[in-house]
């Protein structure tokens, strides 16, 4: 029976020749297709978990906004960067295991795939928001509370997503074992060489360990 891969790095593992180039663009594909998921599903979590602050219209139709609501403006910003955080480094582990054997690559691999669900998630998260404010506001009436749209107000958040997911790779990369470096297999080698060397007792009798 035959045994399917399940990554890039278990199906070209011991091949001395480069990965074909068309198995290659598969798995990349696969990849954005993940992150293109994650992203969605994280849209669906940020639009969920975010406490939009709200005005209250007065009876003179002016909005009023409290002090606890003004606060809360930057909940959208802070929730979209603990979830980049957190997806962005789930992107770069699997990023890692997958595309290991193409080594530099594989980081901008990370750092495109964190991107990628990073606008994925802005985009979406904003329509499944509330809509836009000032259509809402518009249309309310007297004691009427309109909520503020879901919207991401500093744009370089999305380059924590990026961020967060090259640095498994990063790390993964600079402090796991070298597999180019030739040091331990010449070492274990020559143990063999040694073990399997023939000695000569006190006798002169020449004994191998098989013998």
């Amino acid at each position: 029976m035959a045994v399917v891969s399940t990554t890039i790095a278990e199906e070209f593992e011991g091949q001395v020749e480069p990965a074909p180039s068309s198995s290659v663009v598969a798995w990349i594909a696969l990849l954005l297709g993940l992150a293109l998921v994650v992203g969605g599903l994280a849209a669906v979590f940020w639009s969920g978990v975010v406490d939009l602050p709200a005005y209250t219209i007065q009876p003179d139709e002016s909005a009023v906004i409290g002090e606890r609501g003004l606060t809360q403006v930057v909940a959208a910003d802070v929730w979209y960067v603990i979830t980049g955080a957190l997806v962005g480094a789930g992107l770069g582990i699997v990023t890692w295991k997958w595309f290991r054997p193409l080594g530099w690559p594989s980081a901008l691999l990370a750092v495109g795939a964190g991107l990628v669900a990073g606008l994925v998630c802005w985009k979406l998260g904003e329509v499944m928001g509330p809509g836009p404010f000032a259509e809402r506001l518009a249309k309310a009436g007297r004691g009427d509370t309109v909520s503020m749209s879901l919207e991401l107000r500093a744009w370089s958040a999305v380059a924590i997503w990026g961020f967060a997911a090259v640095t498994p790779v990063l790390l993964a990369s600079s402090l796991g074992p070298d597999e180019e470096d030739p040091g331990p297999r010449r070492r274990a080698k020559r143990a063999e060489q040694l073990e399997d060397s023939p000695t000569v007792d006190e006798l002169g009798v020449v004994t191998t360990e098989e013998g």
